[in-house]
Formats: C-alpha cells, sequence, structure tokens
C-alpha cells in the first residue's frame, strides 16, 4: 500500500500536465505543436518501421563507448592526483580550466580530428564524462580519514594492498556518485553529440525531424525518450548506490 501511494502522486501529476498540454494546444488551435495524441501516434510510426529502436540503439551505444572510456581514464587520474600532492597541484588546474567548458564548444574540433562518424560523437561524450569524474575521484580520496592510512601503514602494508584494501573501498561511495552524476551529463550531451552522427540516434531524429517538414510530434517523442532513458540510467545508477560496499560510509 505504500508503494502504491508513491505511484499514485507522480502518475497524477504526470496526467495533470499531459491534460494541460492538450487543452493548451486545443485553445491555442496551433497547426504545428502536436498533442500528447499526436506524439503518441508518431512513436508509434517508429516503433512500426523499426527506426526507434535503431536510433536508440545507436544512442547507448555512443554514451555508452564515450562513458566507458571516461571511467577508464578518469578514475586512475583521479586516484593518482588524490594521493600525490604534487600530481595534483601540477594537474589540476588544467582539469578545472578544461570542466567547465561546454562538450557543445569542442564540436567544430572533434569534426576537424575525427571527422563526421561515429568517433566525434563519443569524443563529445568522453569530454562530457571525464573531467567532472576526475575531480570528484581526486576529491575523494582526499576525503579519506587519515586514521584508516595511519592504521594501514603501521602494519607496513605495501603501496598495492593499500590501494587495494584501504583506498578504493573508501573512495567507492564518491567514485559512484561521481559516475551517477558523469553519466546523466553523458546523456545529456546526446543531442549536441549526434549532430555529426552518420544519420541515426535520438539526436539525429531531433534534428531531422525538424528540417524534415516541422515533424514536431516526432522532436517531442525523441525528447521525451531521452528524458525516460535518462530516468532509467539514473535509476540504474542508484542501484550502485545501494550495494552494501558502497553505502556503508553514507551510515544508512
Amino acid at each position: 500500500m505504500e508503494k502504491l501511494k508513491q505511484v499514485i502522486a507522480p502518475l497524477a501529476l504526470i496526467v495533470a500536465l499531459l491534460a494541460l498540454w492538450w487543452l493548451i494546444v486545443v485553445q491555442s488551435a496551433s497547426e504545428i505543436f502536436p498533442t500528447p495524441w499526436q506524439v503518441l501516434a508518431g512513436t508509434m510510426e517508429l516503433v512500426d518501421d523499426g527506426t526507434l529502436w535503431k536510433h536508440i540503439g545507436n544512442s547507448l551505444l555512443r554514451v555508452g563507448c564515450g562513458f566507458l572510456v571516461a571511467v577508464l581514464v578518469a578514475l586512475p587520474m583521479g586516484l593518482w592526483m588524490g594521493r600525490i600532492d604534487s600530481v595534483f597541484r601540477t594537474f589540476n588546474p588544467v582539469f578545472q580550466i578544461l570542466r567547465p567548458i561546454s562538450p557543445i564548444a569542442w564540436i567544430p574540433l572533434s569534426i576537424l580530428w575525427f571527422g563526421v562518424g561515429n568517433v566525434s560523437p563519443i569524443f563529445l561524450i568522453f569530454i562530457a564524462a571525464v573531467f567532472p569524474l576526475i575531480v570528484q575521484t581526486a576529491a575523494g580520496v582526499h576525503t579519506i580519514e587519515r586514521r584508516y592510512l595511519d592504521a594501514a601503514e603501521n602494519f607496513g602494508v605495501s603501496r598495492a594492498t593499500l590501494f587495494r584494501r584501504v583506498v578504493i573501498p573508501a573512495v567507492l561511495p564518491e567514485v559512484v556518485t561521481g559516475m551517477r552524476i558523469t553519466l546523466g551529463v553523458a546523456w545529456l550531451v546526446v543531442v549536441a553529440a549526434e549532430m555529426i552522427a552518420p544519420k541515426s540516434g535520438l539526436g539525429y531524429l531531433i534534428i531531422d525531424s525538424r528540417n524534415a517538414g516541422n515533424r514536431y510530434d516526432l522532436v517531442i517523442a525523441a525528447m521525451i525518450i531521452i528524458g525516460l532513458i535518462g530516468l532509467m540510467l539514473d535509476g540504474a545508477m542508484r542501484k550502485l548506490e545501494g550495494l552494501s560496499s558502497v553505502r556503508w560510509r553514507y551510515g544508512r
């Protein structure tokens, strides 16, 4: 019953928003902006001809590749920066300068370096994720309580054992939180990244639907699908936060 009550409130809000959307479109007599029913009909068109699954698959593939490469680069770099002060002082100013630059600003360079293809959007998604995750990981290492490190050193453990048994478990909650945030940012960039993709992906679907006959029903459908997939990705990352090896540091 408690879970049912938690579901009813958001469902009621969604229904109210859909009704408001439909009412505004009908009252304004818009010939371009679609009603919820028209968006649903357009979505079914994409489902019936199979293009929707193609676009979703390509977007997830690009985001997955870009995010995975970002994790493989950011985690070792963040751990290294967090443990060695001289490395942190050297690299942190550079990453702090690069981190606020919008991935959209990298589009001309990505085209110059990689051309128009799959590598360019993967690179943009990588750029969107790697710098925040490096900073988050390094900050997580800095928050480790000194007594844990001192205790390990007093027992004479090796540097490799210190990393494996103390540093990584202690920083894991911060890393997972950083991964959750950066995955959301990476998925957020998918529209801009797929402006230069080879005619596939949800971002391309939005641009193509706008240019090919003002199909705003498909534009809105793609936007809603991006939001729903983002919600599911965030839910999956929240499951990781619930693991016992991650939750211990939060005390609940």
